[in-house]
């Protein structure tokens, strides 16, 4: 396979989840990045901007509109939200794309609009859109041309639910997701609310009831259950740079029991490379996938009869974006599903 090259160009490089893809792409063994686009910063060495990443051979980051497309065989989309459809509805068919942020995810028209403000700018390229939570759409993943890479909260609270819903042993409604962030998951752009000063030795909630990411969630929840499904999502901003943890609250079905919970989430992930189930009662932490591709899930049985605790971890800007990216591209061009990401985490 190392014989094999895929062109790589990474639109927006100079943010946080085109670092990473830049840190992960460097050992990949099929990965050749040829083209690094940049706004504010554009005509700047990317080790400039990234002095950790200064010593790869990396082409200078540009403006889109100065892009060579032929040269490219694959994208990844980093660029804001509301700004990436119609890039993408503008690039030639020959390239394949992931995209990283929320243009793509939401499949109705009108909740997107609903909370994204805006009419979907390329309604009919999302059509040929597969949503890229890899482990449960790997199928669809390697068959796409585009793939909307989940947002960081969707993706550990999906992974441990879909199992659970598609086989009915929890109930689609009363779920609540109590979820903690570090503070990369706003992005770059210096924002007063993300001073040093303002984050540190403190936690708040933010998005309190109407955050972006409750559609998404909901949706993928949906398709599992197939019914509607409607969630209490409550993020909070912790005193860190990198991770989530997510404790998810759930209703069991009549006669179902938490260790039921358990055994059907172990078996259901036992041969996933990024995906473990800890022994039962066990709870992981978000120190224990930092700078990893993988999701840790946690199962305990609630003090109340009838009801189950699940904790989920993953680094934010590894599976959360960039990684998982990277194992989307892997699927879709024929890769080894675990190329460039069989990183450990890293500790303390």
């Amino acid at each position: 396979m190392s014989d094999v090259k895929v062109k790589v160009g990474i639109l927006g490089a100079s943010g946080y989840t085109g670092a990473e893809l830049v840190r992960i792409l460097a050992h990949h063994a099929a990965a050749e990045i040829v083209l690094l686009t940049a706004d504010r910063r554009a005509g700047r060495p990317f080790g400039e901007v990234f002095p950790h990443l200064a010593h790869l051979n990396l082409p200078t980051m540009i403006r889109i509109d100065e892009a060579d497309w032929d040269s490219v065989d694959f994208i990844f989309c980093a660029l804001p939200h509301g700004t990436t459809q119609e890039v993408i509805a503008g690039l030639p068919g020959h390239i394949k794309v992931v995209d990283l942020s929320a243009d793509f995810r939401l499949f109705d028209a009108a909740t997107y609009k609903e909370w994204y403000g805006a009419e979907h700018a390329a309604r009919e390229l999302q059509k040929e859109v597969v949503y890229g939570l890899t482990e449960l759409h790997r199928e669809k993943v390697a068959k796409a041309r585009i793939v909307a890479n989940p947002g960081c909260y969707p993706t550990p609270v999906q992974l441990s639910l879909t199992p659970l819903l598609e086989q009915k042993l929890v109930l689609a409604q009363d779920i609540i997701v109590d979820a903690k962030s570090g503070a990369t998951g706003a992005g770059r752009s210096p924002k007063e609310g993300l001073l040093f000063a303002e984050v540190t030795e403190g936690i708040h909630a933010y998005g309190t009831g109407g955050h972006r990411h409750a559609p998404e969630i909901e949706q993928g929840l949906a398709w599992a259950s197939g019914e509607d499904v409607v969630i209490n999502f409550s993020p909070h901003l912790m005193p860190m740079s990198r991770g989530i943890l997510e404790s998810i609250y759930v209703k069991m079905a009549d006669g179902v029991t938490p260790e039921q919970i358990h055994e059907v989430l172990a078996k259901r992930y036992a041969g996933e490379p990024f995906v473990r189930v800890l022994p039962f009662g066990a709870t992981p932490q978000t120190r224990h996938v930092r700078g990893s591709n993988y999701v840790l899930i946690g199962v305990v049985k609630d003090r109340v009869p009838g009801r189950v605790i699940i904790v989920a971890v993953e680094d934010n800007l590894v599976k959360g974006a960039s990684g998982q990216a990277v194992q989307n591209m892997n699927v879709m061009m024929g890769l080894p599903e675990t190329m460039g990401l069989e990183i450990e985490p890293l500790f303390p």
